[in-house]
């Protein structure tokens, strides 16, 4: 997602817990894969999705704050 600002709150909501669910997915591909180019592949997916998650939790709480002021 290129550009959290477009997004409502609802919308932001819905995409942090579809982040969430695929991140629980992942762990559970890494927990079940082997061989170290699939642990690679899941890890690099892994740290997309944290950094993803991470970036819609600070926009929503920035409009959260805001809008509580």
């Amino acid at each position: 997602m290129s550009n959290e600002s477009s997004l409502s709150l609802s919308e932001l909501n819905d995409r942090i817990a579809i982040l969430r669910d695929n991140l629980r997915q992942l762990v559970e591909q890494g927990a079940a894969a082997s061989g170290e180019q699939s642990e690679e592949r899941i890890a690099e997916r892994i740290s997309e999705q944290n950094d993803e998650l991470d970036k819609l939790m600070k926009e929503r709480d920035a409009r959260m704050k805001k809008a509580a002021e």
